[in-house]
């Protein structure tokens, strides 16, 4: 499909392994996936994600839309919750499954806008929550690569035992800089990744 493997990245506090896609043509969207390493987690939490595994029809994983058919699994909230207080990224996982938790704006695409910091006022003045974790503006210039992103909205998810809100999904806003060579920078800095990971955390 035209897409290369262009970076990995280890995230050691939150147990997380990740990759970044890119595609030949530049104006096509990165593609940035990650995964729990879920043989670091207790045994406890093993053994909630390999019951939801043992869930899925082994027909589901081969079909095109995999990557974004939600969840094929039941769980209680309070199974949700028992996720929720050893790994953040796992209990998003059980309640929403397979699909991309945000996408990202490029303000080096924007007409209007030509820095990070008056997208992120943009946003606050529209009434949005921006993740604050790191500070609002993650990165900088020195590392080729500054961003932002908004708090998931919490939306009503239905575990087996009933309904509940829990954190959803969340947009990015990324200003890219030129490396000396005078192209701009398509990686991304784990430190700055890291915190972004927080946009989904429960509130």
């Amino acid at each position: 499909v035209g897409y290369k493997e262009c970076g990995e990245y280890h995230f050691e506090a939150k147990k997380l392994y990740a990759k970044h896609f890119e595609h030949s043509d530049p104006k096509q969207p990165k593609v940035f996936i990650s995964e729990l390493l879920v043989e670091q987690c207790s045994e406890e939490l093993q053994a909630i994600v390999n019951d939801m595994v043992d869930q899925i029809d082994e027909s589901a994983v081969t079909a095109d839309n995999f990557l974004y058919s939600g969840t094929h699994w039941q769980v209680s909230s309070d199974t949700y919750k028992k996720l929720l207080a050893e790994s953040e990224y796992a209990a998003w996982m059980s309640a929403w499954g397979y699909r991309a938790n945000h996408f990202t704006v490029s303000i080096n695409e924007l007409a209007k806008f030509d820095d990070i910091e008056s997208v992120n006022q943009a946003l606050k003045d529209a009434g949005f929550a921006l993740n604050t974790s790191g500070g609002e503006i993650k990165g900088s210039p020195e590392v080729l690569l500054e961003q932002s992103s908004t708090l998931a909205d919490d939306s009503e998810v239905e575990f087996s035992d009933g309904k509940m809100a829990v954190p959803s999904c969340f947009y990015e806003f990324a200003l890219r800089y030129a490396k000396p060579d005078g192209e701009l920078y398509t990686g991304f800095v784990a430190a700055s990744a890291d915190k972004i990971f927080e946009s989904t955390n429960a509130r």
